[in-house]
């Protein structure tokens, strides 16, 4: 495996109601150093530039939409797309455009190519709102590898399905409201 520089990663998964908070998330967190951060937030694919765009306004981060075979640098807000997973062996972004998936992105596929890393970073792994379970597996898989993960609260969740899901299943899962989570994920990027 390519040598690993990141110190820690967190990881972000949401769907309906998602970018309000995501963006909540990016603008108050300091400047980065040793973390990186992956956000799969479901969205149509027309409007994942001027989301992206949106969070590099608020923030004094380096904020990049995934390509192909791109790097995975410390320091760096990602937001991704289609099918998209993390090449372990090389460091380097897989973007499969055309496969037909349920979600754009794919949070479990997303979330569970980072399992390999969980003994060798610290890794903060985020369920936010939205409709259905998509990042649910995933995110049991992240906990039982030894991440730390976190979901909303009913009451702060915009639409409780995911949240809901991974606060059943999701074994020592942490339940905070959107505010908590913010001072959480900016302490970890400290």
């Amino acid at each position: 495996m390519k040598h690993l520089e990141h110190k820690k990663i967190v990881l972000i998964g949401a769907s309906t109601g998602g970018p309000g908070q995501i963006q909540k998330i990016i603008s108050s967190l300091p400047s980065l150093e040793n973390t990186s951060i992956v956000i799969a937030q479901h969205m149509v694919q027309g409007f994942i530039e001027s989301f992206a765009a949106s969070l590099k306004n608020n923030t004094p981060n380096s904020v990049e939409i995934i390509k192909n075979n791109a790097e995975f640098k410390k320091a760096t807000i990602y937001v991704c797309e289609e099918a998209t997973h993390l090449n372990i062996n090389s460091l380097t972004f897989t973007k499969e455009d055309g496969i037909k998936n349920s979600y754009n992105p794919d949070i479990n596929t997303v979330f569970n190519s980072f399992s390999a890393l969980c003994k060798k970073v610290e890794l903060l792994v985020i369920i936010l709102t939205g409709i259905g379970d998509d990042g649910v597996k995933a995110t049991c898989t992240l906990s039982q590898n030894g991440a730390r993960c976190l979901t909303e609260t009913s009451k702060s969740a915009i639409v409780d399905g995911m949240p809901s899901r991974a606060r059943a299943v999701v074994p020592n899962v942490e339940v905070y409201d959107i505010d908590q989570i913010i001072k959480i994920v900016s302490e970890f990027c400290e």
